[in-house]
This record gives structure tokens, C-alpha cells and sequence, in this order.
């Protein structure tokens, strides 16, 4: 699953593409001069190796309240199964971001930062594109932007 990050002003959106062509219209938020909340939970999960948490369960069909389309049954239930490993995958995000905003050392920083680092470098209407894999395993992808 493709997903690109859009710079607007001091907000962000987001689209997802699941394969085979499934657009998923993401929400829209406020970021200021920080990682916008879903790349850095995009990026954390993905590095932590999280199967389930909100990015592996939108790549798997979730529709949740806060993105663009509309509820399903199918999407519900996705979120229903694995809603002890969302909560789970929660906190352990939130514990790795609060950190590394603090300073304190993570197993994440030099993909933290480096990712920051592009983020700020995006003109208003630039786009940052992260894959989201079809089998997930413990590593970090390579990040693109267009």
C-alpha cells in the first residue's frame, strides 16, 4: 500500500493506495513545524515491526470514523479483530514519539529525524510517498517524495 503525505500550509493530508486500486482518502491535520501524527505513527509502527496496528489494518480494509470513506461491515470487523493490538500498537507509538520529542534515545531516531528532516524540506503542495508492505516484517523502508 502506497501512501502519500501532502504538505498544505501548516496542515497535512493523506491518500492511500491499496492494492489492486482501492484509493483511501485520509484525514486532515494540523502539524506546525512537527511530523504530521499519521507519518510518524506510519513510520513507527512499520519500524517496530507492528502487524496490527492503525496503517497494517487500513492495508487490510479498516474503515475508521477518522478517514474519508465510508464504514463497512468488512471494515468494522477488521478494527473489531485486532482492537487489543491497535490499543497495544497505540502506546507503543505514542511511548516512542513522546521520547524522541523529549530527546531521550529510541530505537527510531535516525529514522525520526531523518524523516523530520524531509518533512520540513516539502514546499507548500510537496508530497512525501511511504509503502506500506504487503508482508510486513521488522524493518524500516526506504522513504520517497515527489
Amino acid at each position: 500500500m502506497a501512501v502519500t503525505f501532502r504538505r498544505m500550509g501548516r496542515g497535512c493530508g493523506w491518500t492511500a493506495l491499496r492494492p489492486p486500486r482501492t484509493v483511501v482518502p485520509g484525514s486532515v491535520m494540523a502539524i506546525g513545524r512537527d511530523l504530521p501524527h499519521d507519518l510518524f505513527t506510519f513510520v513507527i509502527e512499520l519500524g517496530l515491526g507492528i502487524e496490527h496496528g492503525f496503517w497494517g489494518c487500513v492495508a487490510e480494509g479498516a474503515t475508521f470514523k477518522t478517514i474519508g470513506r465510508k464504514r463497512t461491515p468488512q471494515g468494522k470487523e477488521v478494527i473489531k479483530r485486532h482492537l487489543a493490538e491497535l490499543d497495544e500498537a497505540e502506546w507503543r507509538v505514542n511511548e516512542i514519539y513522546f521520547a524522541w520529542r523529549a530527546g531521550e534515545p529510541t530505537p527510531l531516531d535516525r529514522e525520526l529525524d531523518a524523516l523530520l528532516a524531509r518533512w520540513r524540506a516539502l514546499p507548500d503542495g510537496g508530497e512525501l510517498t511511504v509503502e506500506w508492505p504487503a508482508e510486513h516484517r521488522r524493518s524500516v523502508r526506504t522513504w520517497t517524495s515527489g
